[in-house]
């Protein structure tokens, strides 16, 4: 049967269980679902299945495409399991031919990602040159460390803006805020929509060298006019975790945002700098730490961003979106 879209990938769907189904691929696959391009215009199935679905459905359709090391959007099926953490899949792949060592993302190859990593010895090195350097040694070192010392915490519904190199003084004059020690925190908690101004309100706490800015119940501390103020001369990592529409996040330097969402794995552009597909590698799923590792801030605790904040703040009337 000619392969075809309309065989139905979409039937599996993009989420779920469906990818770890062998059955179901292998119906799809018999119906005339095309293996080598069709789930939608940002996934080739291989690449879904190597990100979320099972050795067993990694391997049947490693058989039936045309390349098993064909690139889609700059990334290998192989890249993307271990980025993602499917050390299984990745074994998977390398058994149907996949290269570990396949040049990609500025000097990023599977295997040399995976050295960052929690399985370092996933591949065989073909030669010691291939190692990490002493900086990207230490950066893993150091997500090693965040990683646990920020723990795990709620943070459904926080905005968040990690300021490097300047103080919470400096931020505060910046955005031309107010100290607002008489603010209501707990009625804000509780049901900030109805508590006037509440989106002006934010917390700042000093953090050695620099400090982080956040708003518990909105989206404030992530806008673009907070973002772009605060990041003049140095750079500040934001985020906003909604809880109806997931993280949004935010790069910016010298006043300019450079990046959206570089904590994911194809949000981070091909061409890429090295040290920012590392930091998207290690810092997967921990939007905070990713936040802190960005702008530098070396956290022993997640305090600063959990609260209380050194200061409550009251911004001017502005439109911070602007």
């Amino acid at each position: 049967m000619t392969a075809t879209d309309d065989g139905g990938w979409w039937i599996v769907g993009y989420g779920g269980d469906g990818w770890a189904d062998l059955d179901l691929i292998r119906d799809r696959l018999a119906a005339g679902a095309d293996p080598n391009s069709g789930v939608n215009v940002f996934d080739k199935p291989l690449h879904v299945a190597a990100d979320r679905g099972s050795p067993e459905v990694v391997a049947e359709l490693a058989t039936r495409v045309d390349d098993v090391d064909a690139e889609h959007r700059g990334r290998t099926a192989l890249w993307m399991a271990v980025f993602e953490g499917r050390e299984d899949n990745a074994r998977a792949l390398v058994a149907a031919g996949a290269d570990p060592w396949r040049p990609m993302m500025d000097g990023w190859s599977p295997g040399r990602l995976s050295l960052a990593g929690p399985t370092p010895g996933l591949f065989q090195i073909p030669s010691p040159e291939i190692g990490l350097s002493e900086a990207e040694a230490a950066a893993a070192a150091e997500a090693k460390r965040l990683i646990p010392a920020l723990g795990d915490f709620y943070y459904d519904g926080l905005s968040l803006a990690c300021v490097a190199g300047i103080s919470a003084a400096e931020a505060t004059a910046r955005l031309e805020a107010t100290p607002n020690d008489n603010v209501n925190i707990d009625a804000l908690y509780e049901a900030w929509y109805d508590v006037p101004d509440a989106d002006r309100i934010v917390g700042i706490t000093d953090v050695p060298g620099s400090c982080v800015i956040t708003q518990p119940w909105g989206y404030t501390a992530h806008t673009p006019g907070l973002v772009k103020r605060v990041s003049s001369g140095t750079v500040c990592y934001s985020l906003y975790s909604n809880p109806k529409g997931g993280i949004s996040g935010h790069i910016a330097r010298e006043g300019t945002i450079v990046a959206w969402e570089a904590h994911t794995a194809y949000m981070t552009p091909t061409d890429a700098p090295a040290e920012e597909t590392l930091a998207a590698y290690l810092y997967r799923n921990h939007p905070p730490a990713f936040c802190c590792a960005g702008a530098d801030l070396r956290l022993a605790d997640a305090r600063p961003i959990t609260g209380p904040p050194g200061t409550w703040l009251r911004l001017p009337e502005r439109d911070w979106w602007n």
